[in-house]
């Protein structure tokens, strides 16, 4: 019995040891351990899925002109009747507004299937949601699901937001009035799924989204694995199609990804106000690990903000950057009170305008009558074994109710047009082995 035990403990070690040396830490920032859930990425197959439900055996035809919200619907609803089962898109474009999955139902996109959202708004009936941080009646999104407790999309097939004309009309919108908001042009999202835990979004792509691509708002246990998410940025911009939003979200791993959007790639949102830590609408997000994940043209490969209240244990590594505007960016919004802590962005290389970017979020500023401005804090963040061309190399510049601290850059090797570098903006700056054009700074 001895004998077995320290056999396991041995291969206890040697696995501590290769994962060590695989570049990924074990734990979280603050320290914890990281869940063994963490490190199981297997695929969710389709015929673990249930009965399967192909659409166009259960009255939907192959008319791609045609949008047919209410027969995929039915098909949904009786998937839900009879015990559950996947909703099977098999080859082919079918249009559609929004649709609600029910609990026990899933959804698979064959090779060649697109599922493709109705250009007009009227197809996504108005209701209780959530947009920018605030619980309001607004459009659903393409694909929904509240409720639903184990709920996966997977498949090789496209869901496509068809969001050209959404687009068109909100620059026309911006262009008669500069200073509109997100939400006077009414725009669907891709997917919005609410209260819904242990979650899968496997190999599928999203693109075209007319709004967010992907919202995640009070789940747990969340996995996108090998999915695809685009949105132009040329020759028609496609605006705030971030790709993934997690909002008061936990337990959370992105992995194998391409995320390449008009908006942020990755989102960590939760709430704005004066009084928004007190909602209890918002909250934090906590232990996301986002790897291996390629990020083409972004705002930011990672944020925090616009509309957040705290972000713990965030780890961005073994990523490339291929044209993000930031790789990390702390939005310190001065109308909300903010913490963002123990965040680290490791093991990281390729280009970016800026590698991180701290400074106020004015746009829509509101105190809404609250006399002292409430402060906000960024601590121990992280940047680790980065080597990156950027053209700024530290765009900090926190506004006067900010506290940065507990900065730690190490291991970075940064070819930059802007090398300047303040340390007195941040409380606690540790550089150790950073070099920036080739020359030590400390």
């Amino acid at each position: 019995m001895k004998k077995s035990c320290f056999l396991l403990f041995q291969l206890y070690l040697l696995a501590a040891a290769a994962f060590a040396q695989s570049g990924r830490s074990t734990t979280f920032p603050d320290g914890t351990k990281i869940p063994a859930w963490f490190s199981d990425t297997s695929k969710i197959g389709l015929k673990s899925l249930g009965k399967q439900f192909v659409i166009t055996e259960h009255g939907v035809s192959r008319d791609s002109n045609t949008v047919q919200t209410a027969a995929i619907q039915r098909v949904i609803d009786r998937a839900n009747e009879q015990g559950g089962g996947v909703i099977v898109i098999p080859q082919g474009t079918f249009l559609s507004g929004a649709l609600f999955f029910k609990p026990k139902t899933h959804l698979y996109l064959a090779k060649g299937a697109v599922l493709k959202g109705s250009d007009k708004i009227a197809d996504y009936p108005i209701m209780p949601s959530r947009m920018e941080g605030q619980n309001l009646d607004y459009f659903p999104a393409l694909v929904n699901a509240y409720g639903v407790n184990g709920f996966t999309i997977s498949g090789k097939g496209i869901i496509d937001g068809n969001g050209l004309n959404y687009w068109k009309a909100f620059w026309q919108r911006r262009k008669e009035n500069p200073n509109c908001t997100n939400l006077e042009v009414s725009r669907p999202r891709l997917v919005f799924i609410w209260k819904s835990n242990d979650v899968q979004v496997q190999d599928v792509t999203l693109q075209n989204s007319g709004f967010w691509t992907s919202h995640y708002y009070q789940c747990n246990n969340i996995k996108i694995l090998g999915v695809r998410i685009t949105a132009p940025h040329e020759p028609v911009k496609a605006p705030s199609t971030d790709a993934i939003d997690l909002d008061v979200c936990n337990n959370v791993l992105v992995k194998d990804c391409y995320l390449a959007v008009n908006d942020d790639a990755i989102a960590l949102k939760g709430g704005k106000g004066p009084y928004a830590d007190t909602d209890p609408g918002n909250g934090a997000n906590t232990n996301i690990i986002i790897e291996d994940t390629h990020f083409g043209f972004c705002h930011a490969a990672l944020t925090c903000g616009s509309e957040a209240i705290h972000n713990k244990n965030v780890v961005m590594r073994n990523c490339h950057i291929e044209n993000a505007m930031r790789v990390l960016w702390l939005k310190m919004r001065p109308d909300t009170p903010q913490k963002y802590e123990f965040i680290s962005v490791e093991n990281v290389d390729g280009y970016a305008y800026s590698l991180i970017y701290v400074k106020p979020w004015k746009q829509f500023f509101d105190l809404k009558g609250r006399k002292d401005v409430p402060l906000s804090y960024s601590d121990h963040i992280s940047l680790k074994n980065i080597k990156l061309k950027c053209e700024v190399f530290f765009d900090v510049s926190p506004g006067e109710y900010d506290r940065l601290s507990k900065f730690s850059f190490e291991n970075l090797d940064i070819t930059a047009k802007n090398a300047a570098y303040d340390k007195s903006v941040v409380h606690d700056l540790t550089l150790t082995n950073v070099k920036v054009n080739e020359k030590m700074i400390r």
